[in-house]
């Protein structure tokens, strides 16, 4: 890289390498033990799909989660039966998803924990639709959203963005109807420059309180407070799950220190997959 194209860096991105994490200190900080390394509560799942919650509770366990609890509508408690100890039940609708009245256990689970991940495979359901706006405004620790959870907010995204304590995991076509949703009079196109995109973020997370993760030209770009991290990423398919569960354990070690720990679970994650 020139001189030049340093000095047109803006000091506000923060470029990571797929080699080397950009907060070095986060990485030899990490909890060593069990004990303390957090507690994570997952959240996902219909009768037609457990994948998403599957997915996270791998990928948060293999990221170093001390303990990890996965809570499943009931409607498919005679399909995981005792397989799966760490599985809890709340209550389900006639269509399989969570119903309202989950509402109470899942905050109760999530008092429990250090973070929450709410991980995906809701389904489609406008029960289910309620029961999580009332998650969001009820809950204040630590929150991380993925896969269709996050598609429940995309037309009224400021629920979402008004909130302190959530981090988007998000795909470029969620981003994209978040902007058309009103979120920006800048429309985000698959076109659209790494060093735009960047600048959008930049702004987006000056003016409201959205912290988002997306994939957009071959990185991974995080946006928080105004601060932007990339990190260069080959081609990835099915990455917004495992990373972002990747990020809520990661998070919930580092609680005071938010962008820094996403940055680094980015970095985690790509030495995971690509090993």
């Amino acid at each position: 890289m020139s001189w030049r194209q340093v000095m047109e860096i803006p000091t506000y991105w923060h470029r990571q390498t797929a080699s080397e994490p950009f907060f070095k200190d986060v990485v030899w900080s990490k909890p060593e033990t069990k004990a303390h390394s957090g507690k994570l509560l997952v959240v996902g799942g219909n009768k037609h799909s457990l994948t998403a919650p599957g997915i996270a509770y791998a990928a948060a366990t293999r990221a170093g989660a001390g303990t990890v609890r996965v809570l499943l509508p009931d409607s498919v408690r005679k399909t995981i039966g005792k397989s799966f100890d760490e599985g809890e039940f709340a209550p389900s609708n006639p269509s399989g998803s969570f119903s309202k009245n989950a509402l109470g256990q899942i905050l109760d689970c999530a008092d429990w924990a250090d973070a929450t991940l709410l991980a995906g495979d809701f389904g489609r359901n406008s029960e289910t639709a309620v029961l999580l706006e009332q998650v969001v405004e009820k809950y204040s620790g630590n929150l991380a959203i993925s896969q269709d959870s996050l598609d429940y907010f995309v037309g009224d995204i400021g629920k979402l963005t008004d909130k302190d304590n959530i981090v988007i995991v998000a795909s470029l076509s969620q981003l994209q109807k978040m902007t058309r949703a009103g979120m920006s009079s800048v429309i985000v196109q698959h076109s659209m420059s790494l060093q735009a995109l960047a600048g959008l973020l930049n702004s987006w997370s000056r003016e409201t309180k959205i912290k988002i993760l997306v994939y957009h030209s071959g990185n991974l770009i995080y946006a928080d407070g105004g601060q932007i991290s990339t990190t260069p990423a080959a081609e990835l398919q099915n990455w917004e799950v495992p990373l972002a569960a990747c990020v809520a354990v990661w998070w919930m070690q580092q609680p005071k220190q938010r962008f820094e720990a996403v940055t680094t679970a980015i970095y985690d994650y790509l030495a995971y997959t690509t090993s």
